[in-house]
């Protein structure tokens, strides 16, 4: 019986938080354009409005504004999530990355008529690769890290967390000319002034 693999979280919550990047683009995109501008006109006159209707259009542009914020805080909130699940923070980044450009790419076809040129695909391919290689590199040395034997700074023994076997007490911490004097010397001392 071949067992199922289940799909990790981090990789879903990745491939959300670039969908939501490439919508915030688009919302973003949506603030300023003039497609907007005729989207208002639009509903204007399904109003029975005058179609150049400023206040339906600010309207619209500032639902537009809001879902650029609300996108943003979404992307950023299921980003840092997967990299709290995900093993490898550069894997999250590469899989957001790429679910980023794809998105924006259909997103960009379907709402702006917009069509790609084999050159942003070659570019959006070599921005992946280069990702991959600098991921793959950081790993290798992370691994070599590992393994040269290094005593960590941190001991999850010690009560206070810190690996220090040059614990001194309270007294070996008391200057010797101070631990020296006679106490008799002190208490002529009235006005407090050390001579």
């Amino acid at each position: 019986m071949s067992a199922r693999r289940s799909t990790p979280a981090w990789l879903v919550l990745a491939i959300a938080s670039g969908a939501c990047a490439a919508f915030n683009g688009v919302f973003a995109k949506l603030t300023t354009t003039e497609l907007t501008t005729s989207w208002a006109s639009s509903v204007s006159q399904l109003f029975s409005l005058s179609p150049s209707n400023k206040i339906v259009e600010f309207s619209i542009r500032g639902l537009f504004f809001a879902l650029n914020l609300v996108f943003n805080g979404i992307m950023w909130g299921l980003f840092t999530r997967a990299l709290t699940l995900a093993s490898s923070t550069v894997r999250v980044s590469v899989i957001n990355t790429s679910a980023n450009f794809m998105v924006t790419a259909v997103l960009g076809a379907l709402i702006f008529s917009e069509s790609l040129p084999g050159l942003w695909w070659l570019g959006a391919a070599f921005l992946v690769a280069g990702s991959v290689i600098i991921g793959s590199r950081d790993e290798g040395n992370k691994a070599a890290e590992v393994t040269t034997g290094n005593e960590p700074l941190l001991d999850g023994n010690d009560r206070d967390g810190f690996n220090d076997s040059d614990e001194e007490t309270q007294e070996d911490l008391e200057l010797d000319s101070v631990k020296d004097l006679d106490t008799e010397e002190l208490s002529g001392d009235e006005d407090a002034v050390l001579k």
